[in-house]
């Protein structure tokens, strides 16, 4: 008998490219990622902004930067994404 064997594959992860907005919190960084999407009734641009919470290990993110953030398991209660990269230093 032959086995029927299907090979799972992981989604690929999410991930964000946002400004930094707040690291007050200690390991924690919040994200404000913002997306142009189309209005179905006014055929208009509308920019959308959405803040997540992210894990910084080591505190290296401040205010301004820009970074990449991926999904992760849940940390916490809001904490869902870890910090992949700082791309741009804030001047």
């Amino acid at each position: 008998m032959a086995e029927n064997t299907v090979q799972t594959v992981k989604p690929t992860k999410r991930s964000f490219v946002g400004i930094v907005t707040s690291d007050k919190m200690d390991k924690t960084v919040v994200v404000t990622i913002t997306t142009k999407k189309m209005d179905r009734l006014y055929k208009k641009y509308v920019t959308q902004t959405k803040k997540y919470k992210a894990h910084d290990e080591l505190n290296d993110a401040h205010v301004g930067d820009t970074v990449r953030i991926v999904e992760c398991r849940p940390l916490s209660k809001d904490k869902c994404w870890r910090l992949a990269e700082i791309v741009e230093r804030a001047k």
